[in-house]
């Protein structure tokens, strides 16, 4: 085993080609991902855990040798490989990782973490725990944008005609299908219902965005996905075509107050984190 955890650099990002077969749609207990086929930033916030001496030495879905010791991670959805920024914001701790394999695929966890990156993260012992992950894109890669000091709060950018809305976490510019629990309940009814699966137009008013995909049909099959699980967000949502990207939200709602309620039903449910916006 190498020396102390902190001695152990993270990787360096660098521009990579995306690969072919770990990037197409698969399916794993039954519930089918779709990979990102596009270079844009990715921010999430959930919960990682690790993988560790069992997986030492077995092939990746990038078709390399996991490596225990090697700053590396699996994700459902980013594009393979990837480099990304994880953070732990009990201990302020930060690790970039390459991402080189599939998963985690169980409970509400969005990154499985390489043991090492797990160590010097301070998960080992914990089993899990809260992180923000977040994916460097290749025009960060090539400006060196991507450096920033410990702890500095990550911008996330947003559209012109959209105003997002912290309401505690990171907020994800591409929210992925990643394991979802059943939500319950019902919600004070917005403005107007949706319907279809073409891409529509917004109305004005606050809107809550659940994700944005590259392909009209990642949106929609997310769309199909929430509605079966949210019954009562489905007539509400809405594929957004704001190009070059298709977003996915509900809404509108007549006041931040009431997209702001519907956002937290839906981290809660869906342990993601929405974007509350609005249209004038």
């Amino acid at each position: 085993m190498p020396g102390p955890a902190a001695s152990v650099p993270d990787v360096q990002p660098r521009v990579e080609p995306f690969a072919q077969g770990p990037n197409r749609p698969y399916v794993v207990r039954g519930r089918e991902y779709t990979p990102v086929l596009a270079d844009i930033p990715m921010r999430e916030r959930g919960y990682a855990s690790w993988y560790g001496r069992q997986f030492h030495g077995k092939r990746t879905a990038s078709g390399e040798p996991y490596d225990m010791y090697a700053m590396t991670a699996a994700h459902p959805t980013m594009p393979i490989p990837s480099y990304a920024r994880v953070r732990h914001p009990a201990t302020g701790r930060e690790v970039i990782v390459r991402i080189n394999d599939r998963g985690p695929f169980h409970g509400n966890r969005i990154i499985d973490l390489s043991y090492m990156a797990a160590l010097k993260l301070g998960v080992v012992h914990r089993g899990s725990a809260l992180v923000e992950v977040e994916r460097l894109t290749h025009d960060e890669i090539r400006a060196g944008t991507w450096r920033r000091a410990p702890g500095e709060p990550v911008q996330v950018a947003s559209s012109p005609a959209e105003r997002p809305s912290r309401a505690g976490g990171l907020e994800p510019v591409m929210a992925s299908p990643t394991e979802a629990l059943p939500g319950e309940g019902a919600a004070g009814a917005p403005a107007a219902p949706r319907s279809g699966g073409a891409a529509q137009q917004p109305g004005l008013g606050f809107w809550v965005q659940l994700g944005a995909f590259r392909q009209r049909e990642g949106a929609q099959g997310f769309r199909q996905r929430v509605s079966s699980e949210l019954e009562w967000l489905a007539p509400v949502l809405a594929v957004v075509e704001d190009a070059p990207v298709y977003r996915l939200q509900a809404g509108p709602y007549r006041s931040r107050e009431e997209a702001a309620g519907i956002a937290e039903r839906v981290r809660e449910a869906l342990r993601l984190v929405p974007v509350v916006v609005e249209r004038r």
